[in-house]
């Protein structure tokens, strides 16, 4: 049985789930090892504009299987390549969409942390819950939480292990929009359809400066910002997309 399923809901868009239902998708080596195939191709792939990632409606991911590594030792845990795996992912180009139902713990809440927007059920939960078994994240929650909601409001979670509702992340300001758990999909693919018609290339952009831009000073992040700007007038989107809104008409934006 595949660990992943990918469907097409939409033109352009893919959707991506984690298949691990009997482990409540607990992130194996296996499936992390397939995530970053299906991303390796996703990225690739020139008919793929925007991919939303998702578990079931039970669970998004609950977190490392504990069972894999309970008596690996530092060398065991450093020939794992976990830190590649999700590199693959942080570093896809297209825009990436975490649609959450129930829940979304340890490295189930940095998989969702990678994604540029966040969808939660009304019934998810969010935790970095590692400390309560003795470690501490290794997949970047203490530096993409901090980033995303500040230093204080992330010690907590870290800390703690402590849980937060899916509206209480939503104020913490890492969940963009919660909706009832059975439109969290549908939502999610809603956002991805109107990303994936936008301009590619636009859209790539934006991704990479914003991204860039976070970890640079704001000179930098404008130089950044500016370069990319003038770059996309190489492209016959921005002239498709200019005309098309002089002549009153829908554009037809082809990623050139």
């Amino acid at each position: 049985m595949s660990l992943t399923l990918l469907e097409r809901p939409h033109e352009h868009v893919a959707l991506l789930k984690l298949n691990r239902p009997e482990a409540r998708n607990a992130l194996n080596d296996p499936l992390r090892a397939e995530l970053a195939s299906q991303f390796e191709k996703l990225a690739a792939d020139s008919n793929t504009r925007c991919i939303v990632i998702t578990g079931n409606e039970r669970v998004f991911a609950a977190g490392a299987d504990l069972k894999e590594v309970v008596e690996s030792s530092p060398i065991d845990m450093m020939a794992r390549r976990v830190l590649y795996f999700w590199k693959v992912i942080a570093g896809c180009r297209k825009p990436l969409i975490a649609a959450v139902n129930g829940f979304a713990l340890g490295g189930g809440c940095e998989l969702a942390l990678q994604a540029d927007i966040i969808v939660a059920g009304e019934g998810a939960k969010f935790g970095q819950s590692e400390v309560s078994v003795g470690i501490m994240p290794g997949g970047g929650a203490t530096q993409r939480l901090t980033r995303a909601i500040g230093k204080y409001r992330a010690m907590k979670m870290l800390l703690t292990g402590e849980h937060v509702t899916a509206e209480e992340a939503r104020r913490l300001g890492f969940v963009n929009d919660v909706v009832p758990d059975d439109k969290v999909v549908e939502t999610a693919i809603g956002i991805a359809t109107t990303i994936a018609s936008m301009p590619p290339l636009a859209v790539e952009q934006i991704k990479e400066v914003v991204l860039a831009g976070m970890d640079s000073s704001l000179d930098a992040g404008l130089m950044l910002e500016r370069k990319a700007f003038e770059l996309l007038f190489a492209s016959r989107d921005q002239e498709e997309g200019m005309r098309a809104f002089i002549e009153k008409r829908k554009p037809n934006f082809e990623g050139r």
